[in-house]
């Protein structure tokens, strides 16, 4: 799994400021359709791994903050991806489909 784990933070930290992507879009890019939710595991465990990793860009595929409870506050993914200029309703990502960051389409040319 740790393997797996760094390569997601490999990805993760690609993810621009003001753009989001979902735990599925991370596995199919990886070459692990399915593992969405190793992909969350590894956005839960960002807090034990060295440096930055943007973890509150990563949301589910309707655009929910579905990881939300595992940062330091309730609010505090909300307000990250806030801080970016990122509109929410609630913890509905609300332009979702317009900033959405597609890791096949986006790191295309990079090995992974």
């Amino acid at each position: 799994m740790g393997d797996f784990f760094k390569k997601v933070y490999e990805v993760a930290k690609q993810i621009p400021a003001g753009r989001v992507t979902s735990y599925g879009a991370i596995a199919n890019y990886l070459g692990t359709a399915g593992a969405a939710r190793m992909v969350g595991w590894a956005m839960n465990a960002t807090r034990n791994q060295p440096g930055f990793i943007p973890a509150h860009r990563v949301v589910n595929r309707n655009g929910l903050l579905t990881g939300k409870r595992h940062f330091d506050s309730h609010t505090a993914m909300k307000e990250l991806l806030e801080n970016e200029g990122v509109e929410l309703d609630g913890d509905q990502i609300v332009n979702f489909e317009a900033i959405f960051w597609d890791p096949a389409i986006e790191l295309r040319n990079k090995p992974h």
